[in-house]
């Protein structure tokens, strides 16, 4: 079943990244369908999160979609080279978003494979926010779509990940936040191989 705007819209940006754990993320891009289980997500709060794009109120024209309704997605490029497709949630004008940091693949693979030019299937097909956009065929030309139609969209497969199998640790890359990168925002599957870092 696709996950439909109520989802994304609800406030607890923090909930929503460990429940996301378990849906499933899909691209249709150059008619190409490729995607897989979501196993490792950050979340990130508009109102009081120095390690988010939009702390105290910063609107650019980069951030401008964060303050969307939830259901859209924000990529954007990191050292020149790597597209991080986040997830918005939360109402108008609150800028929360949730980072999709690594999947476990399901289909499209040899797609995937192709887009990552990689011989092998390996876990780094798509364990790190860059590789996975890059699998995806996730880049900035997608900054903005909505999430509920058909280039890409997530789905409830009535995966149930029991309490215990997720583990929650500080968020990866943002030591500029001070104590805000202390906090416990990142969530991952214990026992998937497709977990960008364990700890």
């Amino acid at each position: 079943m696709k996950l439909t705007k109520s989802f994304y819209t609800r406030p607890d940006v923090v909930q929503l990244a460990q429940e996301l754990l378990g849906k499933y993320v899909y691209t249709c891009v150059d008619g190409m369908l490729t995607g897989g289980m979501i196993v490792e997500t950050e979340a990130y709060s508009g109102e009081n999160d120095k390690a988010c794009h939009a702390h105290l109120q910063r609107r650019t024209q980069r951030t401008e979609i964060m303050y969307a309704e939830g259901g859209v997605a924000y990529v954007y490029l990191v050292y020149g080279m790597h597209h991080l497709f986040n997830i918005i949630t939360n109402q108008q004008g609150s800028a929360d978003a949730v980072l999709v940091r690594a999947i476990e693949p399901e289909v499209g693979i040899e797609e995937m494979q192709l887009r990552r030019n990689m011989q092998q299937l390996k876990p780094n097909l798509t364990a790190g926010p860059g590789v996975l956009s890059q699998a995806l065929g996730i880049n900035k030309k997608l900054y903005g779509t909505d999430l509920t139609g058909s280039t890409i969209w997530l789905e409830d497969k009535n995966v149930v990940l029991p309490p215990e199998s997720i583990a929650a640790g500080p968020r990866i890359g943002i030591d500029y936040a001070g104590e805000d990168a202390l906090l416990p925002w990142r969530f991952w599957v214990k026992e998937s191989k497709w977990v960008s870092r364990k700890r």
